[in-house]
């Protein structure tokens, strides 16, 4: 009988230490509690419609929790495409993975142009460009330039690892508009 209750009590002891662990998933992170709160995910997300809004600058940033990319428009853009892939071509079919730093690659298609009709079409990148300067981020590796192509502009963004992160958009300042890619530092 003493040995029963023995085993129930550890029994009742394992699983709070299951419980107040947390529940493993299939990325192999915890359900226990978020890191910062981030609840993302790594799935791919897109939103919105073509813009002829054209691209006037590209910037990143370090956050407490993640890292930012910010897409800044010459008018209102509320279009993207945001998702991890093994490789990313620009308009005319030049792969980017080998142009960029990274173990893993977010393929991201800007539902707008990088040229500026007005201005003779003139682009404020070259294919294959590294467009940013990311030596105080922690999780983005690069940023590389794949093109403008039929109105949809193309980046491959080379992070550390497969990692969470959101994509939105917001008005300002101006008459501009940003598209905002922001990518955790860890699960």
């Amino acid at each position: 009988m003493r040995i029963r209750s023995t085993l129930t009590a550890l029994a009742v002891v394992v699983a709070g230490l299951v419980a107040s662990a947390g529940s493993s998933t299939a990325a192999g992170t915890t359900t226990g509690s978020a890191y910062c709160g981030i609840t993302w995910g790594s799935a791919e997300k897109s939103a919105g419609a073509l813009s002829d809004a054209p691209l006037v600058a590209v910037r990143t940033g370090r956050q407490d929790c993640y890292d930012r990319v910010v897409f800044e428009f010459a008018g209102p853009v509320d279009g993207y495409a945001v998702g991890y892939g093994e490789t990313w071509t620009e308009g005319e079919g030049l792969a980017l993975s080998p142009y960029t730093a990274g173990d893993a690659l977010l393929r991201v298609s800007l539902r707008a142009p990088a040229y500026d009709d007005e201005h003779q079409g003139t682009v404020p990148y070259a294919v294959g460009e590294h467009v940013t300067n990311v030596l105080r981020c922690s999780t983005l590796r690069d940023v590389v330039f794949g093109g403008s192509f039929e109105g949809y502009s193309t980046f491959a963004v080379g992070v550390r690892a497969r990692l969470p992160f959101r994509t939105f958009t917001l008005a300002g300042p101006g008459a501009h508009s940003r598209v905002v890619l922001d990518v955790a530092h860890q699960w």
